[in-house]
């Protein structure tokens, strides 16, 4: 089956794209899906590429030694070593990132001007370099420390770590990005309150998300942990699904609360993450004993090592991507299921995955290989097919008391 093909089930069916998308809809989908997965599979080898070269090229141990000779204080010097490479790798990641924003402008995904979306990059970049400053500090102080076991002592303060900052995100990262307010519509609030209730779900409100002025794709998602877990609807969605539509869509991320979607994938990347940290530790042990002359790296824990740690864990990553996706997808399959059952409105369904595929231009039948190392959701076509075909419950009664 060649790329944008469909397979021969759901022709015809509401999963076809050409039922639900114009001529000039399925072109351009395909369009903006090819450069999206084209800039994909380019940037992951370019980031290697870049910390590779930054190492072997002496440009990290250059580093080092300014931040050295500049304070004496260690966290300052790894603030500062930090501070060189992330600028760096900032100017060096730009074009593509650019390129990406072009396009996404170009096929009106994007609602930002360039100024809008260059806050947000800077953003993200101070967010990211005050985090690593910590991390990293932290991490090479556990190398000096434990020179065998260091990679067991970071993952064992990683897991607290990773749990806590899933409680901040809510209510202090997303924050930093855009506005979130109670939902405004008081009407669709209790629907969905109602809906949660039903779900046995403790929720006092609905969060809407002002994301009109940055996109003009659909979505909504849970985020968060314990008491600051909560739902959130962008206005797009809002503003272009009805209430039917939203109240599948709000049954679906429910889904992912009842069945304790956001803890497994906790549990899942934490478990990764211990074998990652000894992976990692292994390789850059291996390497350093083979190669570190060259590089001028006598120890694992000196601050030059940075960008091959780096380069390891995005290799690893990379490689772990194909099962976590996996075990996303299925995930997103048992809360597609959930709300079908709970909402037992296949039109509301289908026609609000159609109108989500449409808005953001996807890819509805995706490659394979696009599919297991991109998708961490099922592709639209097998989703929209699954609900449309879906043996709900009540009609199960009803054929059986037909059948009686």
């Amino acid at each position: 089956m060649t790329a944008g093909e469909i397979p021969e089930i759901y022709k015809g069916t509401s999963a076809d794209p050409a039922v639900f998308l114009s001529e000039k809809e399925l072109i351009l989908s395909e369009e903006y899906s090819t450069i999206k997965n084209f800039l994909f599979f380019l940037s992951v080898p370019f980031e290697w590429l870049v910390y590779f070269l930054i190492l072997v090229l002496g440009v990290s141990t250059q580093f080092e030694k300014w931040s050295k000779q500049t304070v004496r204080f260690s966290f300052l010097q790894t603030a500062i070593y930090l501070f060189y490479l992330s600028i760096l790798t900032f100017l060096l990641a730009f074009p593509l990132q650019y390129i990406g924003f072009h396009f996404s402008k170009a096929y009106h995904i994007s609602a930002q001007t360039f100024s809008q979306w260059m806050k947000n990059e800077l953003i993200d970049f101070w967010i990211s370099y005050a985090i690593m400053s910590v991390l990293i500090f932290t991490l090479y102080g556990l190398m000096k420390r434990f020179k065998k076991k260091w990679w067991l002592a970071a993952w064992a303060l990683f897991v607290p770590f990773t749990v806590f900052m899933m409680y901040l995100q809510p209510v202090i990262i997303d924050p930093l990005y855009n506005d979130f307010y109670p939902l405004k519509n008081k009407q669709l609030e209790t629907k969905i309150l109602d809906l949660a209730d039903k779900a046995a779900i403790p929720a006092d409100h609905v969060y809407e998300v002002d994301m009109s002025k940055e996109t003009n794709a659909l979505n909504a998602y849970v985020t968060g942990i314990g008491s600051n877990a909560r739902i959130v609807l962008w206005d797009t969605t809002l503003n272009k699904l009805n209430d039917q539509e939203i109240l599948f869509v709000m049954a679906h991320e429910m889904a992912h609360y009842v069945k304790k979607h956001i803890y497994v994938g906790i549990g899942s990347y934490l478990v990764l993450a211990f074998f990652g940290f000894w992976l990692a530790a292994k390789w850059m042990e291996k390497l350093i004993s083979k190669y570190g002359e060259k590089v001028q790296i006598n120890e694992l824990s000196q601050l030059r090592t940075l960008p091959l740690f780096l380069l390891v864990v995005s290799m690893l990553a990379f490689a772990a991507s194909p099962f976590s996706n996996a075990v996303s997808r299925f995930e997103e399959k048992q809360a597609d299921e959930y709300a079908i059952e709970m909402t037992e409105n296949k039109e509301a369904a289908v026609s609000a995955f159609q109108k989500l595929a449409k808005e953001g231009l996807s890819e509805v039948s995706p490659p394979w290989l696009v599919k297991i190392f991109r998708y961490s959701h099922p592709a639209m076509a097998e989703r929209i097919y699954m609900l449309e075909t879906y043996p709900l419950s009540s009609e199960k009664e009803k054929e059986k008391e037909k059948e009686e």
